[in-house]
Formats: C-alpha cells, sequence, structure tokens
C-alpha cells in the first residue's frame, strides 16, 4: 500500500513531537514535512528540544523544517497535515491549506463548535466525520478534522457508555490538570513547584460545550447537541503528564443502578475504532481500576499506549431520590488528547472513505 504523504504542522512542541511518535511506522502515513516558524530552515534533529520518553525517530531527525505554506507542502507532495500549531496562529493557517486542497487534522481549537466541522472523540462521536460533505460549500478542496480540549476527551469517552445505558441529568467535574496541557515553556517552574493553580483560562468553557456537540446525535447532516447540564472546575497540578479528572453524574432516575453493572458497562464499551481495527485505537478504550488509590498519573497515563483512560473510585449516592455516581478518571492529555485522537480522526476519516460512506 502507498502511504499518504503527511506534514506535522508545529512539531517541535510538545503536541507536535507527540505527532511524529505515534505516527513512526504508522502503517498508511508517511511523515515527509514538518513545520515551524523560527525553527524553519533548520534539521528538525537540532531545532526539537525533545522532551518525551524515548528517542526522535530516526527518519525525523534530518527533515528540514519548513514553513506551513501550501505551496511548499506541496512540493513535499504532502495531502494530509497533523496540526499542532497554536491557536493563535491556527485559524488562517489551517484554513489556507484545506481551501488548497490538504486534509488538515487540527488539535487547535478555532472552529471546533461550527456546525460543519466533526468534533471527534473516535469511540464516542465517530459517525459525526459525516459532517465533512458540507465543507464543500465553503469551496474549500480538502477537508478539515478537528479533535476535542483534551479534558474533554478524557471525560466524554467516559460520559458516552453511561449515557447510552443509563441516561445522565448532570455533570459536576473538578480537573487537575498536567503541566504539559500548557505547553513546553507554557509554565515557568515558580509557578508549578509546591503549587496548584485553581482556574486555567477557557478550559471550562470548553468542557462545559465541546462535550455537549460531541455527545450529541447527527440528524439530517447536522448535530443536535445534547441538552444537558455540566458545570466544571478546572485546576493546574504539578504533574507532567495526564490529567485526572474527579467527576460526579447524577444518572437517570428510570433505572436500576448496580455497581457491579456501571463496571461491566464502562469496561465492556468498544465502537467502532475498535471494530474498525484502527491503528490507533485501543483494545480497551475504558479500563477500571478497582484498587482505592488508582487511578494514578505515573502509572497509568500510558495505558492503551495512552489512548485508554482509566477509571477507578467509582461509587454509587442516593441523594433525596437521585442518584449519583462517583468516579476519579485519568486520560493521557498528549496522546488521547490531543495528537493520538487527532491520528484517530482521519483513521475514521479515511475508513469511511474506503466503505463508501463519504463521497
Amino acid at each position: 500500500m502507498d502511504k499518504i504523504r503527511a506534514a506535522v504542522l508545529g512539531g517541535t512542541g510538545l503536541v507536535g513531537q507527540r505527532f511524529i511518535q505515534l505516527l513512526d511506522n504508522h502503517p498508511y502515513i508517511e511523515v515527509v514535512a514538518i513545520t515551524g516558524f523560527n525553527s524553519a530552515g533548520s534539521r528538525y534533529g537540532e531545532a526539537v528540544s525533545w522532551t518525551i520518553e524515548g528517542d526522535i525517530p530516526s527518519w525525523a531527525t534530518d527533515i528540514i523544517i519548513t514553513r506551513p505554506e501550501p505551496d511548499v507542502l506541496k512540493k513535499e507532495g504532502v495531502e494530509l497535515a497533523f496540526s499542532a500549531l497554536p491557536s493563535s496562529v491556527a485559524l488562517d493557517i489551517e484554513v489556507n491549506l484545506v481551501k488548497n486542497g490538504i486534509i488538515v487534522a487540527s488539535n487547535a481549537s478555532p472552529l471546533r463548535m461550527e456546525p460543519d466541522i466533526p468534533l471527534l472523540n473516535g469511540e464516542v462521536n465517530h459517525d459525526h466525520v459525516v459532517l465533512v460533505r458540507e465543507q464543500a460549500k465553503r469551496g474549500w478542496k480538502g477537508v478539515l478534522l478537528k479533535n476535542p480540549n483534551c479534558s474533554t476527551a478524557i471525560l466524554t469517552l467516559f460520559l458516552k457508555p453511561l449515557l447510552d445505558a443509563y441516561g445522565i441529568d448532570k455533570v459536576l467535574v473538578t480537573t487537575l490538570q498536567a503541566i504539559s496541557g500548557a505547553g513546553l515553556r507554557g509554565l515557568p517552574a515558580m509557578f508549578m513547584v509546591d503549587n496548584l493553580i485553581p482556574y486555567i483560562a477557557k478550559e471550562e468553557w470548553k468542557i462545559e460545550n465541546e462535550s455537549k456537540k460531541i455527545l450529541g446525535k447527527l440528524n439530517n447532516g447536522k448535530i443536535e447537541n445534547l441538552e444537558i447540564d455540566i458545570t466544571s472546575t478546572t485546576t493546574r497540578v504539578p504533574v507532567i503528564d495526564g490529567h485526572t479528572e474527579v467527576v460526579y453524574i447524577k444518572l437517570a432516575n428510570n433505572h436500576d443502578h448496580d455497581i457491579d453493572d456501571v463496571v461491566d458497562t464502562l469496561s465492556s464499551y468498544k465502537s467502532f475504532p475498535q471494530e474498525a481495527n484502527l491503528p490507533t485505537a485501543p483494545e480497551a478504550p475504558i479500563i477500571v481500576r478497582k484498587e482505592e488509590d488508582r487511578p494514578q498519573p505515573r502509572l497509568d497515563r500510558l495505558a492503551g499506549n495512552g489512548m485508554s483512560i482509566v477509571v477507578g473510585r467509582l461509587k454509587i449516592y442516593n441523594k433525596n431520590s437521585d442518584i449519583w455516581l462517583r468516579a476519579v478518571i485519568l486520560g493521557h492529555n498528549t496522546i488521547r488528547g490531543a495528537a493520538g485522537a487527532a491520528i484517530l480522526a482521519y483513521e475514521i476519516y479515511k475508513k469511511y472513505i474506503d466503505m463508501g460512506l463519504i463521497g
């Protein structure tokens, strides 16, 4: 099989490094270009401050970093771009590439909530990928795929099987987010050592609103957002990788609720990415731990190669005839919540094309 030639946009940052790592030896994607701004013209191996586990893939070290311009990328035969660009510059660059016929799978926030842009969290809403049909009306020759905010990706994967099995009336979530979520140089050590920051700008809005789109239903080519009450509090903690979330869910009251049934509902959950055996999909997207002190970032963030979420501390409460479920959930923010989710989004898109579901 000829591999599709791909670029990584913003390849020297933390999410860019994850793209390079995860695309190493991918069965049908070959990275042939890496873009940057200040580092343009340098060899990748010299320009990057590699900070994630493992070594830089040997094929990446000698790639000369280019600027993210359509003409430059097309000279390299690029048909697909994975974007780790900062939100401040992503919009114009990504749209310019899509207008020029390049498929862009992006981790950046601009356009996530547009009605014709699929906001994909693979196991949760793979069917939303057909929204790309509507993008031709913009005059685009390529397509734009988006993956959600990192905390949203972790949360909605947890919520989906519970929503399907029991119904959900309300969600209260407090996040303990790793410092890698702020980027390679996002937080000085003096801010984080011996400290916790009880607010992250724009994160609460993203969790509360992106989740409703992701969990919504596709109806006649449009997404009907899920009407659900979600309240979030976001905090930054001195952990390198792995977002932890403490979640309370008010379950619908028209079901019997048994904790063993909840465990089975979560741990047995699989979806289209598993059924289609997509390369980046974990065998078990949700792993339930029964130990009282799990999940923990250092022990659990690489479960399923970083694409699984790990759930623990499950407990059911009956409060004034309302049924609440408590859980602590953990996911790798730069893999499940960023680069891995974007790669999986493209794999879903390709599979839908192969199946004739997108013309």
